[in-house]
Formats: structure tokens, sequence, C-alpha cells
């Protein structure tokens, strides 16, 4: 049987690179979707492609949106529920890079813009499905993360910023949802080839920094992480092959995701896959106050 045969599910930011991927696998495993984005050429094109891919029984929906705005994320909101009477998934993938530079020289409405549609965006949505998940007594919340999640990221402060909070938020509503039965869990699916990718090596390496403007021409050249591990870890988050894995940051590369069905039990309640505080005895220090 398909992981997610008959499941509703909102993706975010599903008109190009990993949201694409993220639907084109739901609708593979058997789910109806309502794509969420802002380009509505792009996403018209999208949901061209993914209801032909579809089955006659299933549904593909699409709405422009931007999930920084309050109005449209209850609008997005409002009609998934009206064409699918109960949503079982939200993935937030919807995201941006923002300004490239020093922190002192960027756009500062640049920078909000930034945090605005990667961390408020995702805490909006949150809001506006979580009521709706509560009052079912199931439901699965499933954020993409970013480099900047777990790494300082020199010249791209907003996206580091944005996404590291988008992670401790999706650990706090995790422990807020426990009880109702809704799991939230991250995504990070590795240095993708997508247009973002693209995007900082047009800016250069004297607004992205040397190093990091390497890297992303190492990843283009290379092809990047495979982006279906990705999509395929949001499947599994999806499924009912989750069901009780909450709060955690996961690798879609180096993780054993598949896996995690026999190790539930030591998951709970571990911060295995979490963000946490390193001291120095973590590192195998001494060191004593004052020293």
């Amino acid at each position: 049987m398909k992981a997610l045969m008959g499941r509703n599910a909102i993706i975010t930011g599903a008109s190009l690179g990993l949201g694409f991927e993220i639907a084109k696998e739901y609708i593979a495993e058997g789910a109806n979707v309502l794509l969420c984005a802002r380009n509505k050429c792009d996403l018209a094109d999208a949901e061209t492609e993914l209801r032909a891919l579809a089955a006659s029984d299933q549904m593909v929906f699409s709405i422009s949106a931007d999930v920084s705005k309050p109005a449209d994320v209850e609008t997005v909101i409002a009609t998934s529920i009206a064409l699918f009477r109960s949503i079982d998934i939200l993935v937030n993938n919807a995201g941006v890079y923002g300004p490239k530079g020093t922190v002192e020289d960027v756009d500062w409405d640049d920078w909000i813009a930034a945090i605005e549609i990667n961390l408020y965006g995702s805490v909006l949505m949150c809001r506006g499905i979580v009521p709706h998940m509560k009052a079912k007594g199931y439901g699965k919340i499933v954020q993409i993360s970013g480099g900047g999640a777990t790494n300082p990221l020199p010249r791209l402060s907003a996206y580091a910023t944005s996404k590291a909070a988008v992670i401790r938020f999706a650990e706090t509503l995790a422990e807020e949802l426990r009880e109702a039965n809704v799991d939230v869990n991250a995504i990070a699916p590795g240095a993708l080839a997508t247009r973002m990718t693209d995007e900082v090596i047009s800016a250069g390496p004297l607004k992205v920094g040397e190093a990091f403007y390497t890297k992303m021409v190492e990843v283009k050249q290379g092809g990047g992480a495979p982006i279906s591990e990705g999509a395929r870890l949001a499947v599994y988050l999806g499924s009912s092959e989750s069901d009780g894995l909450t709060g955690k940051l996961i690798s879609a590369l180096w993780d054993p995701w598949l896996n995690f069905r026999d190790y539930l039990d030591d998951l709970e309640g571990s911060d295995i896959y979490t963000i946490r505080r390193i001291t120095a005895r973590d590192r195998g220090k001494t060191w004593e106050n004052g020293e």
C-alpha cells in the first residue's frame, strides 16, 4: 500500500526545487495536495505537471500566496480545509536566502523580509493549521531546514538566523503538541543544486564570501545532494511509519531514518537529532570556573 494513500497535504514553496519534488513524491504515494507558492506562473506550470502524474481519484490544487502575510495564510488554510475537509500534513518548504553581504552592508528591509518568509511564514502556517490538527487528534508538520540551522553562514545572516530559529520553533511546537498526537519534525536535505544555488553563484564571492561561493560552484558542478532523498524523507515524516517521532532535525543523507521505527523508545525524550549547547566537558575539557 502506498505510504500516503488518502492523506491530504499542504506544501508551501511547491512550484520549484525541493518543494516540487516533495509534491511529486507525495502524489506518487497517494496523497492529495494543495500547492502553495508566490509566483503564479511557476505555480500553474507545477500544478499542470503534477496533475498529469496523479491518479484519476487524486486531487491536486494550487493557490498563489505569500506565507509571510497573515491574510494569505488564512486563505490557504481555509481553502485547503474546504477542498479536502481534513488536513493531515503540512510541509513548510517556502524559503529564501535573503540579502547577501555583511550584516552592516545589506539592505535592512531585505533582511527583515527574509525573516518574515523563512521564520514568520513557517510559524503562521503552523498557527493556522494546528487548531484543525488538534481537533482531529492527529497531524504531521514537516519543516525544511537549511545549512544555516546548525552552522554559521557569514554574509547570509538573515538566512542563518531564520533557519536556526525555525528549528527551535519546531522543537518547541513538538512539545506543545506531543499530547495532541501531532508530530513536528525538520529535514536537513543537504546542499541541493537548485535555483537558490544559482542565486548564490550569481551574487559572486565578494557578496557571499569566497568559501561559500566555491562550495556552491562545486555543488552546481557535481549536481548536489540527491533531491529525491529529501523528498523521500518528507514522505516518511508524513506517513504513519513515523508516528511518535517528534521534535527532531533529521538529515536526509546521513541519518538512518528508514530504521527509526526500531529506535523510537531511544529517541523519545532524547536530545539525539536536536540542537543543543556544547559545553567544555562535552569536548573532554575539565576547565574550572574562573580559568
